[in-house]
Parts: structure tokens; C-alpha cells; sequence
């Protein structure tokens, strides 16, 4: 637990991804096996189940440390995180030994075994289990044991440790990792060090990405008539590719989604092996695009039901054909390769196997036209793509650049704050945003992001000066500071009060020049819903 423990504390001290991964390396290459397959499965989000609700953990808290309830509420209030309250309250019991190093296993085994327990001897487990523990263990093992998990790393992170500290290709390892596995059924051994028979057969190719281009520097720099464009579909980009039968649907993140989307997959077996396609999932019904939230519904769900395929139907727009007969194309132009797309699509006619068709111009004016229309066919824009480009890895300029729209904006006006977590945990940094609605504020959105740390500071000064009543951690203040809200799409919603809901809502500007009375309404949200929802 110590080296685990250690991990966690590494981790958490920087924000550079080489640290992280350092930091993750050298644990896997001391920690033994069981402590390292348990360690990648709180890492992908296959913590064991919750086995003490946090009331009555935070009532034995107040009883072994004789604080008051309220004081807790306020300590926890202050800190701002439930684990590390409990892990600043609890201090080492007297004859408390250092040396006492179990491994990371024998307490989560622990927890495990105390499922079935009576709520005494729960009690009396987790009191000697937290008196061997030093501070940051503590920390570590309350995390462990609530499951609120929200260390920085995510799967990548995690997938490129292990292949560096292993020597094993990345996406073999991110294959690996991926599936119906559990530290109870698979030792580290059987999970990753030994060869599977798909390895080689279920591997992606590294995705291509695109660079932000200005309209000035299209019109300025680039002939027309070397360029594709298409529109930039929102979805999930992702490969599909078949190899011996067997079909995978990889995310952009290198993550096996396969299982996620069954419609995909059933169109995938028609396709020929030694086939591989770049493109977007994306929510589509009736020839035309649903909404991104639409397609959220389908995201994170372990169990597809038909009633959600019905729902949330999906097609996958084509971009690129990268293999075919099981030949890598890539150095091939792209204009060769969306020939042989058009063709495979047509043989392979179905429905949800559906080619991204270029947009006829002759003229960048033209185009610019063309583009006003992008949030009409819910596309975040155009994409630009050279014709005699091939299909590179990673982000590389010169041949492929995404032409995005302005995002919407609204001005809201800040009601409700709360303090962060990590670095901002004493620091009110996440709002809650309204819109007027006649003479009443309808909140419409929160916001976590956008201010500089400075422009921060003089909000959560404002906030401790200004506060009206205090609900646990939130905050009601005056209604006083106006901030310009920039969103990718607007949609209906049961969910929330205004009957609103945005995507990837953050602030783009403070409004110090602009009075409440100017911020936004409630009809001006619905309009925008009315034209692009």
C-alpha cells in the first residue's frame, strides 16, 4: 500500500504527462502482480463495489476523532475533498508502527470480505484497518473504498506506461487492457505479458488529426482545386476495422468500443478481411444527424438495450479507407483511396455504412458560404484535405486542417459557486450561470473553466464578500458578475430548469463591461434552441 500510495501522491503532483507516466512505469515494474492488476483496474474504472455508505463512515469519523458533526461539515467544506477530510481527522493511534507495509490487494480483499457484514463489524474492520495506515494511505484506501476515484490519469496514460516499461506495441497493450476482465479472474501475467492470439489481428492504425486553419489563411495560401472538403461531422471519430472473421471499433482515444455499437458491428461482418476505415460514429435517423446528446446516451452504457439502439441509432460516416486486403494504402493519395472507399461502400450497401461526401466548389468564397450552413446540418464545420495527401500519424500541417464555426455565446449571470477540487480546492472556481426570465433568474448552465488564475482570484474574493446563504459547499451570491458563456450546441432538456441543456459550456470572457440588466434571457436561449437544436 505504501508504493501504491506513493504512486498516487507522484501523480498527483504534476501535470506533466512524462512524470506520469515515469511515475507509473517504475510502479509497475517494482509493485508484485496481484498489487499491479488491481492497480489497472481502479485505473480503468473497475473498482470493487461500495461496501459502507459514506454517512456511516462520516458518523464513525466524528466518533473516533470526538469532533461534532457540524465541525466535520466545515472541515470538509474547507478541504474540499471526503477522503482527504477523513485522511487530515484521523491521526495514528499510539503504538502505531511505521514498518506495517501490507500490499495494495490485502485491503481491497479486505473490503471485499466485508460485504456481507454487519454494520458493527464493518466498523470494526475499517478502525484497524485506518490504524495501521499513515496519512496519505488513508487517503489513498477512503478513495479505494467510496469509489470516488478522480486521480489524472487517464487509460492512454496508462496504456503508454506499460508498453514503454514492457517493450509491447501500444495498441496490442490498449486491446489488452479492454473487455470483461476482473483482478479476481486474470493475474497480470495472463493480462497483459502474455500474447493473444488477436493482438496483431485487432490493431488500430494512429489517426491522422487535423490542424486549425483561420479563413484568411485558406484564401490567402491555397488553390481550390487541390483541396477536398467535407463537413466536420460531431461524433466519435473512430476505426472499424476486420481481420479473421473477428471485427474492432476503436474510439480516437484507443479505446475498444466494439461492444458499444452492435448495429456497427453486424455491418462490419460483410466487409472484407483485411479491412480498415477512418470515421465518425455518429446519432443519425431519417438521412439527417441527431444531436451529440443523442448520441451521449450511448456513451458509458454497459448494457445496450434494444430500446436505446432505438433511441440512439448510429451510422458511421466514412472518411478513409487506410487497409484493404489487408494492404496498408496510406502512402496511397487520398484521392486513390476515397476511389476505392466509393466502391467498397457501394458493394458493402448498408445502411449504416454511409460515405462523408465532398462538398462541390470552385471558389473559396463559395466555400465560405457553404460553411455558414454548418451548424444547419449540426457539423462543427468544414474539413480540408489535399488530394494527393497520404494518411499520416498524429497531428502533421500542411495537408489536412479543420475549418471550425465561432461557437454560440450567451451572458449569464453568476448565483451559485463552489469550491474546485486538486489545485482548487480552496478556491471558488466552478459557477452556476442564469439567464432573466422577466424579472427571475433561470439558471442555465455551469461552468468550470475559461478564467485565467488571476481573474479567478478576484472571483473567489468576490464570492467570500458577497455571499447571501450557504448550502453545504454551494454558495448563493449576489447577482452582480456577468460572464460571456461559449457553447458547441444547444438542446432540449426535462433535466434542467430552463428546460436548456448546452454542450462543453465554458467561459470565454468576463464581462466586466456589461451590467446585469444587459445579460441575456431566457427567450434568447430558446431562439437559438429554436434555430440550432
Amino acid at each position: 500500500m505504501k508504493e501504491f500510495a506513493k504512486l498516487i501522491a507522484s501523480i498527483d503532483q504534476s501535470n506533466k504527462t512524462t512524470d506520469k507516466v515515469n511515475a507509473l512505469k517504475s510502479y509497475f515494474l517494482s509493485a508484485n502482480d496481484q498489487d499491479k492488476i488491481w492497480t489497472l483496474a481502479l485505473f480503468t474504472h473497475r473498482k470493487p463495489k461500495r461496501v459502507v455508505k459514506t454517512s456511516l463512515i462520516k458518523d464513525w469519523i466524528t466518533e473516533w476523532t470526538g469532533i461534532p458533526e457540524w465541525l466535520f461539515q466545515e472541515s470538509y467544506h474547507v478541504v474540499g475533498d471526503l477522503a482527504e477530510t477523513i485522511a487530515l481527522l484521523l491521526t495514528a493511534p499510539e503504538g502505531y508502527q511505521k514498518e506495517i507495509d501490507k500490499p495494495l490487494s490485502y485491503y481491497i480483499e479486505c473490503l471485499i470480505s466485508i460485504s456481507n457484514k454487519t454494520v458493527e463489524e464493518k466498523k470494526e474492520k475499517l478502525k484497524l484497518i485506518y490504524d495501521e495506515l499513515n496519512q496519505q494511505e488513508r487517503f489513498v484506501f477512503t478513495k479505494i473504498m467510496t469509489g470516488g476515484w478522480r486521480v489524472g490519469v487517464s487509460q492512454n496514460l496508462i496504456t503508454k506506461a506499460l508498453s514503454e516499461a514492457f517493450e509491447i506495441d501500444k495498441s496490442i497493450v490498449a486491446h489488452r487492457l479492454m473487455g470483461d476482465w476482473s483482478p479476481q479472474k486474470f493475474t497480470f501475467q495472463e493480462l497483459i505479458l502474455e500474447q493473444g492470439e488477436n493482438d496483431l489481428a485487432s490493431r488500430p492504425y494512429p489517426f491522422y488529426l487535423a490542424h486549425p486553419i483561420e479563413t484568411q489563411e485558406i484564401t490567402k495560401d491555397l488553390d481550390p482545386n487541390d483541396w477536398y472538403a467535407e463537413w466536420k461531422w460531431d461524433g466519435i471519430r473512430g476505426q472499424i476495422i476486420k481481420r479473421n472473421d473477428e471485427v474492432f471499433i476503436w474510439s480516437r482515444g484507443e479505446e475498444l468500443v466494439t461492444e458499444k455499437f452492435p448495429e456497427l458491428e453486424e455491418m462490419a461482418k460483410i466487409l472484407p478481411n483485411g479491412t480498415a476505415l477512418d470515421g465518425e460514429i455518429i446519432a443519425y435517423e431519417n438521412g439527417a444527424p441527431l444531436s451529440f446528446g443523442i448520441l451521449q446516451t450511448r456513451i458509458g452504457r454497459k448494457n445496450i438495450t434494444k430500446n436505446l439502439l432505438k433511441k440512439a441509432p448510429v451510422v458511421f460516416i466514412c472518411y478513409d479507407l487506410i487497409e484493404l486486403n489487408a494492404q496498408d494504402i496510406r502512402k496511397e493519395p487520398l484521392e486513390k483511396r476515397v476511389q476505392k472507399l466509393e466502391r467498397l461502400i457501394s458493394e458493402t450497401s448498408h445502411s449504416v455504412l454511409i460515405d462523408s461526401k465532398k462538398i462541390e466548389f470552385s471558389s473559396w468564397d463559395e466555400l465560405i458560404a457553404i460553411r455558414k450552413k454548418s451548424r444547419s446540418y449540426k457539423t462543427e464545420g468544414l474539413m480540408l484535405k489535399k488530394k494527393e495527401s497520404p494518411y499520416e500519424a498524429g497531428r502533421k500541417r500542411g495537408s489536412w486542417w479543420k475549418w471550425k464555426i465561432a461557437p454560440l455565446t450567451i451572458d449569464g449571470i453568476m448565483i451559485y459557486a463552489q469550491k474546485g477540487h486538486g489545485r482548487r480546492a480552496d478556491l471558488y472556481s466552478d459557477y452556476t450561470l442564469a439567464v432573466w426570465n422577466q424579472n427571475e433568474l433561470i439558471p442555465f448552465a455551469k461552468a468550470y473553466s475559461g478564467l485565467t488564475d488571476a481573474e479567478m482570484r478576484k472571483v473567489d474574493a468576490f464570492v467570500k464578500k458577497n455571499t447571501k446563504e450557504k448550502f453545504g459547499p454551494v454558495r448563493t451570491v449576489k447577482p452582480e458578475l456577468v460572464f460571456e458563456i461559449a457553447f458547441e450546441g444547444i438542446q432540449a432538456s426535462n433535466r434542467h430548469k430552463s428546460g436548456i441543456a448546452l454542450r462543453f459550456p465554458r467561459i470565454s470572457r468576463w464581462r466586466q463591461d456589461k451590467p446585469t440588466t444587459e445579460a441575456n434571457t431566457l427567450n434568447d436561449l430558446q431562439e437559438l434552441l429554436e434555430k440550432y437544436g
